[in-house]
């Protein structure tokens, strides 16, 4: 009786110390991953014009989730955000399709010696970086993005971005222009937005996604244009508790 017991005994502590380690690594996989996970988020947006522009009113996409929710809100309502002229006066809105950057100024000035191969640049930017993870796997649907997207397009990625999960597409927004300039002047406005997690378990991980949106005015402009959108998702690795 008692060598069949102990037999008994012997099969469940053979059966019983897989589950225990198991539960262990995965203890530890979740508790590293949720102690060294850092999401940061890089903003962009870049003006350039060759000549002057005068009676300035823009209305530039801000990037936000679905909800109206975006990283870069507190730089801009603060008065914080890196780049901003003086003599600009700027105002966020909610459209409840989209949150713009209404930026307003009687004139924007490059200095002597711009040329068009060498124009007057505003960088505008700022990085928020925090205790949470980015959506980088599907940020139309549940993360940060310049909207609306439209005409939303699957496309080949770049070798940069080229990966087993990567995707990327092509999409276009609405941004609104009205200034007065010489004819062959030419204004370019671009902004990005690049976000990224990084955690350690065993090693340092990461994910990240890339979109960026770009329209090349000439001359006057007094109304609404579509700037071209790119967007790259589901760079890195995605072997971290909760990841797609």
């Amino acid at each position: 009786m008692d060598k069949i017991v102990g037999i008994t005994l012997c099969l469940f502590i053979i059966i019983l110390v897989p589950f225990a380690g198991i539960g262990s690594y995965n203890g530890y996989v979740e508790s590293a991953y949720r102690n060294t996970i850092t999401g940061t988020y890089n903003y962009t947006c870049i003006i350039t014009t060759e000549a002057p522009l005068y009676n300035v009113t823009l209305f530039i996409p801000v990037p936000a989730d679905r909800s109206g929710n975006s990283p870069v809100v507190s730089g801009f309502s603060s008065g914080t955000m890196n780049g901003i002229p003086a003599d600009w006066e700027t105002t966020l809105y909610d459209t409840g399709k989209a949150t713009m950057l209404k930026v307003t100024t009687p004139a924007i000035q490059p200095p002597e010696g711009t040329t068009a191969s060498s124009p007057y640049t505003v960088l505008i930017s700022s990085e928020t970086t925090g205790r949470f993870p980015v959506e980088t796997w599907d940020p139309v649907a549940a993360g940060v993005l310049f909207r609306p997207p439209q005409s939303l397009s699957e496309m080949s990625c770049p070798p940069e971005y080229s990966g087993a999960g990567s995707r990327c597409f092509t999409y276009t927004t609405s941004l609104f222009a009205d200034y007065n300039t010489s004819a062959d002047n030419t204004v370019t406005i671009t902004s990005s937005v690049d976000g990224r997690n990084a955690w350690k378990i065993f090693e340092p991980r990461s994910n990240e996604y890339h979109t960026i949106i770009g329209v090349t005015l000439r001359g006057e402009n007094h109304g609404w244009t579509a700037p071209d959108g790119r967007l790259s998702t589901g760079i890195g690795t995605y072997d971290a508790p909760g990841d797609s």
